[in-house]
């Protein structure tokens, strides 16, 4: 008898902790959906342009219009020191640059509220009309690079900010910036780029026109030997950030330095191919757009635009001019340019932001240049079938990235806007962030249910 007992004794408890697991499975599933759900309308912007580097980010379910004054402004900090540089967002983290005082910072904020974690010293501040760094922090991992305005790329430990290594540009490679009329240059720039297991930077110089380091130890891998391939522009490192193309079936990085636009292979650091044309000899700032084995570059100081494809000849790349466009037609002064479904979206203008789009493959104008009610220049994100403009003036304006026509979907001022707005504006998850010198904004762009 006693073994049938506990038989049953065990089959009913059985029955009894299955019906309890469905139950709270039951309450389970819908938990892990919303978690599911929320991660994945939250992606991060590790770096400067976004995950891709393309100034797109991946959100949806977005205002498609902005009502009158703009989104809901979530929270607003300040404390994190002048300059011009954007932010990463990345996991519950933001990330940006500024000088305060003397010194030169890396600031780690809270997301859900923008309350500083740490601030840790990287270099010195750079005293000027147009003071502050321009880079970026790009994240990886539990690692932070950043380029000071000195041009000394450090690696971070994300959780305290300790600094793992340094690699000093001008000291150790002899970096350099292009310099208008031999004197004057708006000091290093760009934000590193993270590549797999190395970090690309650019010296700009002929024997290191580009680098890459192992990016846990900071040591050489490669670098750049550079032959002159054209008399426009200037000497130095552009203020341009690099990006990775595959054209002509080789994987390689692709810049704008001094003198106009280059390629390298990524494996070896090769010199594959240079276009002079589009360099002009004040500031090359405008990142490439790399599509397939086509290179769209522009740039301002009355230059222009053009689009160059890559082949192979026997081990070599060739690039080829399929298009220039004159200044009067598109010039991208900095900001940026958007490709979108085989079109491109971008101010257009010496230090002016006039909206324009044109196609890609002919360079064909599809409507523009328009004069709205931004002023000077514009740099642009998208997210979500919509483009970011940000206006020199602090005014944003969200434009439809539609080919057919302009259509303007809303538009708000900055608060406190006292110097040129230059920070690209940031869109992670359903939160657009805009650096403004001393404060960043955080607002809520996630669009009403039904």
């Amino acid at each position: 008898m006693y073994p049938r007992f506990h038989v049953a004794r065990t089959s009913a408890a059985r029955t009894c902790a299955a019906r309890t697991c469905h139950f709270f499975l039951l309450l389970l599933v819908p938990l892990l959906l919303s978690a599911s759900q929320a991660e994945a309308s939250s992606p991060d912007w590790p770096q400067f342009r976004g995950p891709e580097r393309d100034g797109k980010s991946p959100a949806t379910g977005l205002l498609s219009e902005w009502p009158e004054g703009g989104p809901a402004l979530v929270w607003r900090v300040g404390d994190l020191g002048g300059g011009y540089s954007s932010v990463s967002v990345a996991g519950d983290s933001i990330y940006t640059l500024g000088d305060v005082g003397r010194a030169q910072y890396v600031f780690r904020l809270k997301r859900a509220d923008g309350s500083l974690v740490w601030r840790v010293k990287i270099g010195r501040a750079w005293k000027d009309k147009y003071r502050g760094p321009r880079s970026t922090p790009t994240v990886d991992g539990d690692r932070i690079f950043v380029l000071n305005t000195e041009g000394d790329l450090s690696c971070l430990d994300k959780k305290e900010g300790e600094e793992i290594w340094r690699c000093r540009l001008t000291k150790e490679y002899s970096g350099m910036m292009m310099k208008y009329r031999d004197r004057i240059d708006w000091k290093f720039s760009e934000s590193p780029l993270v590549d797999g297991e190395r970090v690309i930077v650019t010296p700009g110089v002929p024997d290191a026109a580009l680098v890459a380091l192992n990016k846990k130890t900071g040591k050489e891998i490669w670098k750049t030997s550079m032959p002159p391939f054209g008399e426009k522009g200037a000497d130095g490192a552009g203020y341009s950030s690099v990006v990775v193309g595959q054209g002509a079936g080789v994987r390689q990085y692709v810049q704008l330095l001094g003198r106009g636009a280059i390629g390298v292979e990524a494996n070896t650091g090769r010199f594959l191919w240079g276009y002079n044309r589009i360099a002009n000899g004040t500031a090359n700032i405008a990142t490439p757009v790399v599509h397939g084995d086509s290179v769209f570059v522009s740039t301002g100081y009355d230059t222009g635009s053009a689009l160059v494809s890559l082949a192979s000849k026997g081990q070599e790349v060739e690039a080829a001019e399929d298009y220039f466009l004159q200044p009067k037609t598109m010039q991208n002064h900095h900001g940026g340019v958007i490709l979108h479904e085989g079109y491109l979206y971008s101010g257009t203008g010496h230090n002016k932001g006039f909206p324009l789009c044109l196609e890609l493959k002919t360079g064909k104008v599809a409507w523009g240049p328009i004069r709205n009610k931004g002023r000077d220049s514009a740099v642009i994100s998208y997210a979500d079938g919509h483009l970011y403009f940000r206006y020199q003036n602090g005014l944003m304006v969200l434009i439809e990235a539609n080919p057919r026509e302009y259509r303007e979907k809303g538009s708000f001022m900055i608060p406190d806007v006292e110097m040129e707005s230059w920070a690209q504006p940031v869109i992670a998850g359903d939160k657009l962030y805009l650096r403004e010198q001393e404060n960043l904004f955080c607002y809520d762009i996630l669009a009403n249910e039904g």
